[in-house]
């Protein structure tokens, strides 16, 4: 059968294949696949993931105010409706939409500190590859095809990799791909796990919203049996159909089942439609960058699929296709949904793969060999597994801890003005800010707006964060800013180093004592 071209109604691509013999035992089985060809190359996946993350322990600004609202979480079993971090928005309506995966960075936290983190990160990361190498795998029944196709695409997919909530959001999507693809193929076992999925995801991430799309997508596309050209249409049976639909009732209906009723389910149409500075002045939300090197991975590997298209003209299911033009449109529109896009062009570019990689026959699996490189690979990993020391010296590195030392050591005028970068770490160790990570409610509070504005020094920038009654500054040695009151002499410089510095208003250096910042 062609690559790409539909299977027999019920039938599916993994055929079974009976390479054990009756009289072998439970564990040697279970071995054999522990030690397979398709687990060694996975365990591979693994190791690029903890080099990618692990390794350079990638934080992400937003990181830490995660960890601040799970930890109050749990300390108070009270979720957040107002905020309690700024002086500029304070008491204004914010919840934690996120608190499910705050709630674990917290824990995480406190159960291994800066190292705890780190193995959460890895294995996140890591459980969003393997998942995404079983998908292709289980798409094409061609582990081989399914492994380079996801090596291929790793270098975008790890662009996301960092401690955020999507990250959950990523690993929910291709679960709900798994089950749809199994659902397609006969097996619809597993699309029965989507409503509690949902259930987590709705408490982690607004991407669920995309989830309930493809959920729908299937839905629809079974309706009629239909062939455009290279496109075709399967109808589903009566029962199939109806089953799916009572499947997708079900996750629209554990949707209000969080601490804040519907809001957190209708929160993905706010960020969309009622955050458009936040969505215009944030690096992730600007369109695919063409002139740097994910951008240009980006568009070779589409290129590569319209000429294998073209050459071959491959047969797609119109829920395939549907959801890989989705995908692309999105990752150009808005480089973040790369996220989108990697996990719906992962089994188009698998299929094509499979016509020249050859399948993987278990017959000729050399488990022992398998098993000496699994070993390797993970004995490699704990070894080199970073210290705590290691990993607060990456921190220092980037956020402003020596800052910080130098604020409790002398006592600096307050309110204080801080990059957007700091925020979040600033309110991880309970510092009061002017503005954070959390973009939402700063626009709704009027406050991003005059933000851009301090930070891009447009015109009037000092009489703005006036406004604000601000009397000391944190700020990135190399912002625009920190030129600026360098030169004005209304501003002391009175700590540096290489990841920030403070001033102070000189009318307010010469009695520090009067309105400190306090934490």
């Amino acid at each position: 059968m062609p690559a790409g071209t539909l299977l027999p109604r019920g039938a599916s691509c993994l055929a079974p294949v009976d390479c054990f013999s009756r009289g072998e035992s439970l564990l040697s089985r279970i071995l054999k696949s522990v030690f397979s060809f398709p687990a060694m190359l996975g365990m591979l996946l693994v190791s690029a993931v903890f080099v990618v993350t692990g390794r350079t322990f990638i934080i992400d600004p937003d990181f830490w105010w995660h960890i601040k609202v799970g930890e109050d979480i749990l300390s108070s079993w009270h979720w957040p409706t107002v905020d309690p971090y700024s002086f500029t928005v304070a008491n204004h309506v914010w919840i934690a939409y996120e608190w499910f995966a705050e709630v674990m960075w917290a824990l995480a936290h406190r159960l291994g500190g800066l190292q705890g983190m780190n193995a959460l990160q890895i294995v996140l990361g890591s459980a969003i590859i393997l998942a995404l190498y079983y998908f292709v795998s289980f798409r094409t029944g061609n582990p081989k095809a399914g492994f380079v196709a996801t090596a291929i695409l790793f270098p975008l997919a790890s662009v996301s990799f960092s401690l955020r909530p999507q990250m959950v959001g990523y690993l929910f999507l291709i679960f709900t791909l798994i089950a749809m693809e199994r659902f397609r193929q006969g097996k619809p076992r597993a699309a029965w796990f989507l409503p509690p999925v949902f259930l987590v995801w709705v408490n982690s991430h607004g991407s669920f919203i995309i989830g309930l799309g493809v959920i729908f997508l299937y839905w629809v596309a079974g309706w009629k049996e239909f062939r455009l050209g290279e496109v075709v249409a399967r109808a589903w049976s009566a029962p199939c159909r109806a089953q799916l639909g009572f499947i997708f009732l079900l996750c629209l209906a554990v949707l209000p089942i969080t601490p804040y009723g519907t809001r957190l389910a209708v929160y993905p149409f706010d960020m969309a439609f009622s955050q458009p500075v936040n969505v215009a002045s944030i690096l992730e939300w600007q369109p695919m960058p063409f002139n740097l090197a994910g951008g240009k991975i980006f568009l070779a590997v589409i290129l590569t699929f319209l000429v294998l298209q073209v050459a071959f003209r491959f047969i797609w299911r119109v829920e395939e296709l549907a959801l890989l033009l989705f995908g692309i449109a999105m990752a150009c529109l808005h480089v973040r949904f790369v996220l989108l896009f990697v996990p719906f062009f992962a089994p188009v570019f698998a299929v094509m793969l499979a016509r020249w990689v050859p399948g993987y026959d278990r017959s000729k699996d050399r488990f022992v060999l398998n098993g000496v490189i699994i070993t390797a690979l993970l004995a490699a990993i704990l070894f080199s597994f970073p210290s705590q020391a290691y990993l607060k010296a990456t921190v220092a590195k980037k956020y402003p801890i020596a800052a910080l030392d130098y604020l409790k050591q002398h006592s600096i005028p307050g309110p204080m003005f801080n990059s957007y970068g700091f925020g979040g770490y600033l309110v991880y160790t309970g510092h009061t800010v002017f503005i954070d990570g959390r973009g939402d409610v700063y626009e709704h509070g009027g406050v991003l707006s005059d933000y851009g504005h301090i930070a891009k020094i447009e015109p009037n920038a000092l009489a703005v964060l006036q406004l604000y009654g601000v009397r000391s500054c944190m700020l990135l040695p190399d912002e625009p800013l920190t030129t600026l009151l360098a030169a004005s002499p209304d501003w002391q410089l009175v700590f540096r180093d290489e990841s920030a510095v403070v001033f102070v208003k000189k009318e307010m250096a010469s009695r520090p004592t009067e309105g400190s910042y306090r934490n």
